[in-house]
């Protein structure tokens, strides 16, 4: 099955919501509470997409099948103002559904929002992941480095939170 990136609209919010909702459950699965896991809400993520497209300085792309339907989405950002300072971007999300992993949509939504930041002038990446999670692997087979570690609390579980860092995208 053929697939391609492209920019998100306001119309794309479900498909983006769907697919954050059900790749954290089995992304995060045994690392974050069940419980909480349980509790996200496709709404809730709707509500947050829907903000995050309307907010100025948001890059969000969709990866979609033959069908058109959202199979995978990334987004990024400036980095948080003093945060990285050797890093300009952060990469904020990019999540698939489980069955499309390991097919190169990954890469391909990586490498689109990669072309993405240098239109806006940015030079060098970060981004965030949860130690536990398998796409640590990922993230180094693209050429990040790891930069930082420091521990969140999510759901009510604390977490190791790793930063990735490319110092040229």
């Amino acid at each position: 099955m053929n697939y391609s990136v492209r920019q998100a609209t306001i119309l794309d919010v479900a498909g983006i919501a769907k697919v954050h909702v059900d790749s954290w459950r089995t992304t995060y699965k045994g690392i974050m509470r069940q419980d909480f896991l349980d509790n996200l809400t496709y709404s809730s993520r709707e509500a947050l997409w829907q903000r995050s497209i309307e907010s100025e300085g948001n890059l969000i792309l969709v990866a979609v099948n033959e069908e058109e339907q959202i199979v995978g989405f990334t987004s990024g950002s400036k980095t948080q103002e003093g945060e990285y300072p050797n890093y300009d971007a952060d990469v904020t999300a990019i999540y698939l559904f489980q069955e499309e992993q390991g097919k190169g949509i990954g890469k391909a939504m990586l490498h689109q929002l990669f072309a993405g930041f240098k239109k806006l002038n940015y030079s060098s990446s970060i981004v965030k992941v949860l130690e536990d999670n398998s796409s640590c692997r990922f993230y180094e087979a693209m050429g990040a480095e790891f930069i930082d570690s420091n521990t969140i609390q999510i759901g009510g579980k604390k977490l190791e939170l790793l930063t990735y860092g490319w110092t040229r995208i």
